[in-house]
Parts: structure tokens; sequence; C-alpha cells
């Protein structure tokens, strides 16, 4: 009998999460029943919106995890037993199936059924080909409305989504200027994803940083952080700018008082229009963006990083992690 390996919701941290927040348990895999199939999952994606979902005072979703769930994840997996005609062995499946190593469905709750193209990675299907691609996409073409003449600013630039957004703007044509934390993200932001420039959250004056870099201001600000970041980057904004915010991961682990941006003045000052927004409001929109991500991954103008740890026992410690900003990329597990 197969033996599922997956990792618990144990209890809601205090601040940034601890590897006690944690359970790694062992169970075994029932028979798949009519109209089913078994996955066997080959990479976790492991993303910022996890922690909202443990607690802390947030709503994401409307909903949040109780001691004892399956913590929720997107993975990528492999069909390896069928009792459904659309499902063969060999067939690769995206879904937000859980933090495991196996999982039995139906279909009904998958994101899609891959269709591998040659010179794109499988874990690209979870990253700049999958979720993280799609949101850069539907934040820029569809909340902030991007157009070619549009200087575009990028928080968390060297994220995933983040990467993903600055590239797809400067493939319609935009002047893209992203803020990272630290020379080495800065140099990976523009020596390899191509952006026209880069400041650094963690060096002082960010506010003057962004004044000399783009003297002309921003009309997109796609924002991954909130707080502090958004707090330099308003000012810089030009009249009518349009803020798509993506997350606020500045907030994520805090446990005091929420930061309050001191400039919201400045959005009727300046006409700003700021939307916020969630990729599973925009499940119409997945097809395009996966097949436009595609083509310009395979033709190089889409370029990804990704930092993989091993083994699903890995995957707390490497959340936590990423909440601290230590992956570059899309931050993976590999399960097998």
């Amino acid at each position: 009998m197969i033996q599922n390996t997956q990792v618990l919701f144990r209890r809601e941290p205090r601040g940034l999460p601890t590897v006690d927040d944690f359970e790694i348990v062992e169970k075994s895999i029932s028979e798949i029943g009519e109209n089913q199939f078994l996955i066997h999952n080959r990479y976790l994606s492991l993303d910022p919106y996890m922690r909202m979902l443990m607690g802390g005072g947030w709503t994401y979703s409307g909903s949040s995890l109780s001691p004892g769930d399956l913590m929720v994840g997107r993975i990528l997996g492999e069909v390896i037993e069928s009792k459904n005609p659309e499902y063969q062995p060999g067939d690769h499946v995206v879904g937000r199936l859980g933090w495991q190593t196996h999982a039995i469905s139906d279909g009904s709750d998958l994101d899609f059924k891959l269709e591998p193209k040659q010179g794109i990675a499988l874990s690209a299907y979870l990253g700049a080909c999958g979720s993280t691609g799609a949101t850069a996409w539907v934040g820029l073409k569809v909340i902030a409305k991007v157009s070619r003449s549009d200087t575009v600013l990028v928080s968390a630039a060297a994220g995933s989504v983040g990467s993903a957004a600055g590239q797809i703007a400067k493939a319609m044509g935009c002047t893209v200027i992203g803020i990272a934390g630290g020379p080495e993200k800065c140099r990976v932001v523009t020596t390899d994803f191509g952006f026209d420039g880069c400041c650094d959250y963690k060096q002082a004056g960010l506010s003057e940083q962004l004044a000399n870099v783009a003297p002309d201001g921003f009309d997109v600000y796609f924002d991954n952080v909130g707080g502090e970041v958004l707090d330099a980057a308003l000012p810089h904004l030009n009249k009518g700018a349009r803020i798509a915010v993506c997350g606020v991961l500045s907030q994520y682990n805090n446990d005091g008082p929420p930061y309050g941006v001191t400039n919201t003045r400045l959005i009727f000052d300046k006409s700003l229009r700021i939307e916020g927004f969630v990729l599973s409001a925009h499940r119409d929109k997945w097809p395009s963006a996966r097949a436009e991500l595609e083509e310009l991954v395979l033709s190089g103008r889409l370029k990804y990083r990704e930092t993989i740890a091993e083994g699903i026992a890995n995957a707390p410690a490497a959340f936590i992690g990423m909440l601290q900003g230590k992956n570059l990329g899309k931050q993976l597990v590999k399960l097998t």
C-alpha cells in the first residue's frame, strides 16, 4: 500500500512561522474510486499567500486553516493510476492539492492538465508558465492595463512574481525599474532579468533612489510588499498612475499593529487608481496567459530562477526561508 507523506497545519504562528507550527504525518492511500486517478506529486510550490491562511487576522480567500488541516499549496504531479478516461498514467497535472506526496483527484480540483513543450522544464508550470507568471500577467494587463509607453515600477523584483512582471512589461516595450533587497538581488534583477534599473530597499533613502532612477516618475506600480515601500513609491507616481496590489509581503509576519501608509492623500492628489487582486478571480484568463508565457520563455524574453528544496520534510523550513527573502525566484520543493 502506498504511503502518503503530508504536512499539516499545527498551530497559528506568532509572527514568523517556526517548524513547530507544522506537523509531518504518514497516511495510507485508499483505493481510487470510479472516475478518479492517483497522482504522484513531483513538485510543491511555496508562496506567500499560505502565510495568510495560517491566521493572524487575515481573511485571504475568505477562509483560514484549522489545526490538523493539510497545508494548502499547488503541486505538479504525474498520474500513476487512473479510472478516469480523461487522465492516463504519465499525464502531468497542476492543482492546489496541498503539501503531500500523493493525491487522489477526479479532475475537478485541478488547474490544468499539462501539455509539456520541448524547451520548458516541468517545474516552470508552477512558476513562470504557471500561477506565478499568470499572476504577473493579470496584474499588468487586466488590473493595471499597461501600455507600451509606460514606466513601470515593480517591488520584490527578484521574486517569482516580481521578476515575471518586469519581464512581461519589458516585452511589451515598457521601461521597468525594480525594487529588491541587497546588491546581489539588484544585480540579478538588471543583469539576468533585464530590468532597466533596480533600487535597494535595504539601503537608506529608497525615495531618493527612486527619484534618481526615474526622474519623470512611474505610470504603473506593481506592488508585492505594501508597507514602507508603498509609502516611498507613492510620491514618485505620475498623475493617473495605476497600482496593482498583488501582495503585502512586508506585513504577513507582523504580530504588532499593521503599518499605516502615511501618503494616502496622494491617491486623491494624483488621481491614482489602486486595486488589489487575486489570481483565482481571473480563471478565464489563465489559458491565454499561459500560452503567452510559454512563448516568452521559449523566445528567451522571460527568464526565471528557482530555489529548490529537496524532500517534503524540508518544506516548512523552505517556506520560512521564503518569507524571510532567502529565496531567489520561485521557491519549490522537489518531492521525488
